[in-house]
Parts: structure tokens; sequence; C-alpha cells
């Protein structure tokens, strides 16, 4: 992989450009894996991924695990996100029910942008900037435009109470990127992910469902 430094490069537009030409391009909104962008295997195990941390809602010691992958180009991610997730969190996550964690899938660069400025905020912030991507995912995508796309991201971030400057160093940081690209492969590899969202439920893989089908699994997981 190009590793060109992306430092000292003036706007958003060459931010994106430059990030563009390391991990390459890709139509965003796909549903269809493929692994997306992607590393060689040596490459991906080489690199320290401890920057990345696991984003997860609800008590860790749940009785059971739901792992959600998800691409925040993804219609059928922002689907869930806006049909499924909110009743999914009011009933099992705050609860105690269901220990939940995203992990986000880069099938393009738009995705992986995404992911960098959702995880500016830290931790605590978030969800709720995750939440707000998916349900702007209509706005922000600019498909012919990486500058554009990149600005409203940025928008996204400030409306979240970051600087400039905070944006920006999350965008250029190409460590911080290849890292981000290392786990998501390491993850979906191990787990068999081929398509979002796609859910690991207790260590069983399952597809993307409604609210229903779900709970139901859940349920008869939780011996209810």
């Amino acid at each position: 992989m190009n590793r060109t430094a992306l430092f000292g490069a003036a706007g958003a537009l060459a931010i994106v450009v430059a990030l563009g030409v390391i991990f390459g391009g890709g139509s965003s909104g796909s549903d269809d894996a493929g692994l997306g962008i992607t590393l060689s295997s040596a490459e991906a195990q080489e690199i320290d991924t401890s920057s990345v941390a696991e984003m997860t809602l609800g008590d860790p010691d749940a009785p059971v695990e739901v792992i959600e992958y998800a691409s925040f180009t993804c219609p059928h991610c922002a689907n869930f996100h806006a049909d499924v997730f909110d009743r999914l969190k009011a009933d099992y996550i705050d609860t105690g029910k269901i220990h939940f964690v995203h992990r986000e899938v880069y099938f393009d660069r738009y995705g992986l942008w995404a992911g960098m400025v959702a995880r500016c905020g830290g931790e605590a912030r978030y969800f709720g900037i995750a939440d707000r991507i998916y349900a702007t995912q209509q706005d922000w995508i600019a498909r012919d435009s990486p500058g554009d796309t990149a600005a409203n991201l940025r928008r996204i971030g400030r409306a979240a109470g970051m600087s400039n400057g905070e944006i920006d160093a999350c965008l250029t940081d190409d460590g911080f990127a290849e890292a981000l690209v290392a786990a998501y492969q390491r993850n979906a590899q191990r787990d068999g992910i081929r398509s979002t969202p796609s859910f690991v439920i207790d260590g069983e893989l399952y597809s993307n469902m409604g609210y229903r089908e779900f709970s139901d699994i859940l349920n008869e997981k939780l011996g209810e």
C-alpha cells in the first residue's frame, strides 16, 4: 500500500484526495462487501491496531453479545438504524440484556472518512455522531465530489462540538486510517462478513433483519 504522507495538505479536498490515493476508490453506498478497502494480509497483520477502540453500548457483562458490522455508506444500514436500532436499544441494550458492539465496514473511501469523523469525538460522542451520519446519509454523500463529501462530514463533526483543527487532525492521520482498515479487515475476515448490515449474535452470524425477527432471536438466546 502507498503510505504517502498526508500532512501539510491544504483544505478538505486535498485531504480526501490524499486519502483516496492511499486507499483507492470504490463506489459509495455498496452493500456487497468483497471486503472493500483492504490491505495485503501481511500488512494487515503487521499494523498496530491498539488505537482502534471497540465502540460499544450496554453492560459488558450482559448475557448476550451483539456485534453489528455496518457501513456508513450502506442504505440498508441506514434503514436498520432508522427502523430497528432505537427499539433494540430501548428493549435490550438499556435494560442490560445485551452488550452491543458497532464495527465499521469500509466498502469505499467515503465510509472510511465517515468512520474517522465519527471517532474524532471520542467514545462518549461516537454513537451520537454515528446516528447523525446514518440519518443524513442521503445528504452528506456527494457521489461525484469528494471535496463536497468531506465538507459535509466536517459540518457533522462541527455540529457535534469538534473544531476544524480536530477534524483535520483525524482526517490527515494516515497511521490511524491504516489501523482502522487493518482492524476492520481482521475482524471481517474472521467473522465471515460479506454484506452489511451483518450481525454476530453470541458467535452466530446473521444477515439483515427486522425488529421482530431480531427480537425472536434475542429472546431465544436469553431463554425468554
